[in-house]
C-alpha cells in the first residue's frame, strides 16, 4: 500500500494539489499495477522561509541515500 507525502511551497490551489495527487495515483496504477484504492497521497504546504529547516535538512540532506531524484539546488 503506497503512501506518498509531497511537501511544496505554499500557494498552490486545491485544484492544482488534486491534479498532482491524481497524477501520482495514476502513475502507481500504471507502473506497479496497484488499484486506485491502495494509493494515498498527502500534500503538505511549507512556507519558503521554513524550507531549509523543515524539508531540506531533515528530508533531503539527511536521507540522501533514499533519493532517486536529487534537487539541483543547495541551501
Amino acid at each position: 500500500m503506497p503512501h506518498v507525502t509531497v511537501q511544496i511551497y505554499t500557494g498552490k490551489t486545491e485544484a492544482e494539489k488534486q491534479q498532482l495527487a491524481d497524477a501520482i495515483t495514476n502513475n502507481f496504477i500504471q507502473l506497479f499495477g496497484y488499484g486506485e484504492e491502495a494509493v494515498s497521497v498527502a500534500i503538505v504546504d511549507v512556507e519558503p522561509t521554513d524550507w531549509k529547516e523543515k524539508v531540506y535538512e531533515p528530508e533531503i540532506i539527511s536521507k540522501e541515500e533514499f533519493l532517486y531524484k536529487k534537487p539541483g539546488y543547495t541551501i
